[in-house]
């Protein structure tokens, strides 16, 4: 098989089989459905860290998966399911870590800003503009 490019959802458990990349060797990138939706979310991440670690998290798969090994027979398969599966889990894993951070650091800020400043002026002008998109990826409460 020829395949050399995959947009797969950002979903745990999306790969269900070890075998469903088999002898896709030329398979060396994958894009994700929620592409748009995740750059916007890191980008209204509070820390440059952390919007630096997930561009790095998201992209790392297109440098890990040109190596792995499609696999041929039994003994040798799953390579490329399993990079790209544990990538998958890795990604979700940090976005849902840093949205939960981010919020508790918002909280604290209003929190903060409410005993200086009448809370309507912190809710409409300072907390909107530090809010996340209201996209929910799984594992998220």
């Amino acid at each position: 098989p020829s395949l050399e490019r995959t947009t797969i959802p950002l979903k745990d458990g999306m790969i269900t089989r070890n075998d469903i990349f088999q002898e896709c060797e030329n398979l060396i990138h994958v894009d994700l459905v929620e592409k748009a939706l995740l750059r916007d979310t890191i980008a209204a991440l509070l820390l440059e860290e952390w919007k630096n670690d997930m561009k790095d998290k998201i992209g790392a798969i297109n440098q890990i998966l040109p190596t792995a090994p499609a696999g041929y027979d039994t003994i040798i398969m799953g390579g490329k399911a399993l990079v790209i599966s544990m990538w998958i889990a890795s990604v979700l894993h940090k976005i849902v870590d840093y949205k939960a951070q981010h919020l508790r650091y918002l909280n604290e800020a209003a929190t903060t800003l409410q005993l200086a400043l009448p809370n309507d002026i912190v809710n409409k002008n300072v907390l909107s503009f530090l809010e996340l998109p209201l996209y929910t990826f799984e594992g998220e409460d």
